[in-house]
């Protein structure tokens, strides 16, 4: 339905890179121990349901008023002092260069149109992805460019958002962001010549809502998505209200023709698929980010028509087997697969084709006569063949601790997948029925370009508060010492049913190579054990995720991994929340936190123009029950004067639509203003970064390398292998 260049990269984002080693004492750290910078206090209160809360940073919120920015400016000065001059920064900025750098066959996206392939493309030295056809997965030499960003602007500040090919592989949709904006502006292009055609059409995608475009068949038009232009709606709605439009190319975009979504809700996000032979239109709309989804159906007659509720527990449809394959959490928290047909396309008339099993359904792709399941255990995948009717033919044998994160029909009946694992890179195969023994590898692959070979991984499991089990994995040289003097970055996110599947990070390489481990937490919120795991972890049973975090943690000390003095720990966005309670509840547990883009005010996060669409996830506090429950965890209201804070790193970009950058200058000021530690907490702030997808590659080493210095000079480890 949609190929989000920001989808692709979310789980790298995630991980990012994870581990530690002791050289020295990890109470000996080099950095300035500058005193923190004096933020004033300007005390707001707040009531909710008769509860008084008090903020003295609420000023921090206002980006453009001069003295926030000085402030942030100040902050910046503060970081770049306390980072630039550590011992080994240099070499860790080289390493890192080369792995960015690195050369290897990293095809994403890929999808199949006019007996082509076609896929988002990295190559040593540029800043972005581009777009790429091939005659075939095994004829890396018919690559041909489609469109490079990089050619487009040679800052990296332009990024391709989203792209749809049409059906005969002449025209490519293509959404393009700058800065990490993910505000898309779809263009049309010619693949032959590489010429844009027609008229750009503005406001495709956002943050969170993101963004779709599907072709009709005959390659003359689109359906997108396309959010209010000025003047259509107040200006606090311009991000929310998505809606389905039909564009004629060649026609003025203004003219365009309204197809869906003035009834769905503000916070709707919608993604639209056109079936082969055009007849039928498939919109999907999220409620939010919470995993509600409601399904609607355009027939012959032109007449929209809802086919499932938010109720019904449908998470995707798709078009296949003469008719609709359906994605059913209804009594199946890992999932069922339906199947109904179009010339009656009710979902009371759904037959259930694969029943659940152990294995949580990610997704489905259905060939002329064949139907592929990706599902995972746990983190791992596993990939089952069926025929249409749910007969099963066999499953494709993967390596252990692998993931498989995109499948592709063929027009062979066989699938093209592309699979990796903790220590070796993404590489595409084909599998067709029969093969049981494994996928075959086809040229969209090269060696690794960072080896782990020494390497291997390790599962462990953690009790948490209330007795669920929670994995940990753990990535570690092979013959390390159990002796709790390992340097150890602990990693998690537990959120929005997003499943932490093993995910090849090169940047682990700079980790291990002095002598450190790496560890990921399986927790609640996520979606390694299906639906029922994911709402355990939602709404007011998130502090699961946090207890499930800690858990982790000091299994690790128990089994003599590491030491509090020897545990980082580390989390992206709502991984970033998780670092903040995490600090917040149990400080004397870790010695150093890199929290990036994080929501730390739980109270004032659904003000946010994203924040709204998160409130199906996290909650509202105009709910008494819900509020509570945010308020018990929100970690900026739960920073306390006088407590002994472990180093912490917080990074943001001033263009971030995800997590408004308001959060990370509230909790920065909050900790230093708090901690007693002595340790320092530092704010990063990049003016050319959102969110972190979109980041050109520079931008992404030099806030890793400002991530890696930091936690190398908290944990005492040497920056030079």
């Amino acid at each position: 339905m949609k190929h989000r260049s920001t989808r692709f990269a979310a789980l790298a984002v995630v991980l990012g890179c994870v581990s530690a080693c002791p050289s020295r004492s990890p109470h000996v750290a080099s950095a300035p121990r500058s005193a923190s910078p004096a933020t004033v206090r300007r005390p707001v209160v707040d009531r909710y349901h008769g509860v008084a809360v008090t903020d003295d940073y609420q000023w921090l919120e206002d980006a453009e008023n001069p003295e926030v920015r000085a402030w942030v400016a100040a902050q910046n000065v503060r970081t770049r002092a306390a980072l630039d001059g550590l011992p080994g920064r240099s070499d860790i900025e080289a390493q890192l260069r080369r792995i960015y750098e690195a050369s290897f066959a990293n095809y994403r996206g890929v999808v199949r149109a006019g007996g082509r392939l076609f896929a988002l493309r990295s190559r040593p030295g540029a800043q972005q992805p581009f777009l790429v056809s091939l005659a075939s997965a095994d004829d890396r030499a018919s690559e041909r460019v489609v469109l490079d960003p990089n050619d487009i602007d040679a800052s990296g500040a332009t990024a391709i958002d989203l792209f749809e090919v049409s059906p005969d592989g002449r025209r490519v949709a293509v959404a393009l962001a700058q800065n990490g904006s993910e505000v898309g502006t779809l263009h049309f292009y010619d693949v032959e010549t590489r010429r844009e055609i027609g008229e750009p059409i503005a406001r495709v995608s956002n943050p969170t809502g993101g963004g779709s475009v599907s072709w009709a068949p005959d390659g003359n038009g689109v359906y997108y998505t396309r959010y209010p232009r000025d003047g259509e709606r107040p200006a606090a709605d311009l991000a929310f209200y998505q809606q389905l439009y039909f564009h004629a190319l060649g026609t003025d975009p203004a003219t365009d023709r309204y197809e869906l979504g003035r009834e769905s809700p503000r916070i709707a996000e919608t993604s639209v698929d056109v079936s082969a032979d055009g007849r039928w239109v498939l919109a999907q709309v999220a409620n939010g980010d919470g995993g509600e989804y409601a399904h609607y159906l355009r027939g012959p007659t032109g007449t929209w028509r809802q086919l499932t509720r938010y109720e019904d527990a449908i998470s995707e449809v798709r078009f296949g087997g003469g008719g609709l394959f359906l994605l059913s959490h209804r009594n199946a928290p890992r999932g069922a697969l339906l199947h109904i047909a179009l010339d009656a396309p009710s979902l009371d008339a759904a037959v259930t084709v694969v029943p659940e099993s152990e294995a949580v359904i990610r997704q489905f792709v259905a060939t002329h006569r064949r139907l592929y399941v990706a599902g995972i255990v746990g983190g791992p995948s596993q990939v089952r063949i069926f025929d249409h009717a749910g007969h099963p033919e066999g499953e494709v044998s993967l390596p252990p601790f692998c993931s498989v994160d995109s499948v592709v029909g063929l027009d062979d009946d066989a699938v093209l997948f592309r699979a990796e694992t903790y220590l070796t890179p993404p590489a595409w195969y084909r599998a067709a029925p029969g093969a049981a023994t494994g996928g075959v590898l086809t040229a969209l692959h090269d060696d690794p370009p960072v080896r782990f070979d020494d390497a291997e991984v390790v599962r462990e499991v953690a009790t948490s508060r209330d007795g669920t089990q929670v994995p940990v994995m753990v990535i570690r040289r092979r013959g390390t010492t159990l002796d709790g003097s390992n340097s150890t970055l602990l990693g998690g996110y537990g959120g929005y049913g997003v499943s932490m599947v093993p995910a090849y990070a090169p940047t682990n390489r700079v980790w291990l190579d002095r002598g450190g481990v790496v560890a990921v937490a399986i927790l609640r919120g996520g979606g390694e054990f299906g639906e029922a795991w994911h709402r355990a972890g939602n709404l007011t049973h998130k502090q699961n995720v946090f207890d499930d975090f800690i858990a982790a943690a000091e299994r690790l000390v128990a089994l003599r991994y590491t030491t509090p003095a020897h545990l980082a720990i580390r989390g992206r966005s709502n991984g970033g929340l998780l670092m903040g309670a995490a600090l917040t509840q149990r400080p004397e547990l870790f010695r150093a936190v890199y929290a990036g883009v994080g929501i730390y005010d739980m109270l004032r996060v659904e003000r946010d123009p994203n924040g709204a669409f998160n409130v199906t996830e996290f909650g509202t506090v105009t709910d008494a029950e819900q509020f509570r429950a945010l308020y018990a965890y929100s970690p900026l209201h739960r920073v306390t004067d006088g407590t002994a804070y472990p180093a912490v790193l917080l990074t943001t970009g001033e263009h971030d639509g995800r997590v408004n950058p308001s959060h990370s200058r509230k909790m920065a000021a909050r900790l230093q203003a708090a901690t007693s530690s002595g340790r320092p907490v530092l704010l990063r702030v990049s003016a050319h970064a959102g969110h972190g997808m979109g980041s050109s590659r520079s931008e992404l080493v030099a806030e890793q390398t400002d991530v890696w210095t930091f936690l190398f000079d908290q944990l005492g480890m040497r920056g030079t292998p």
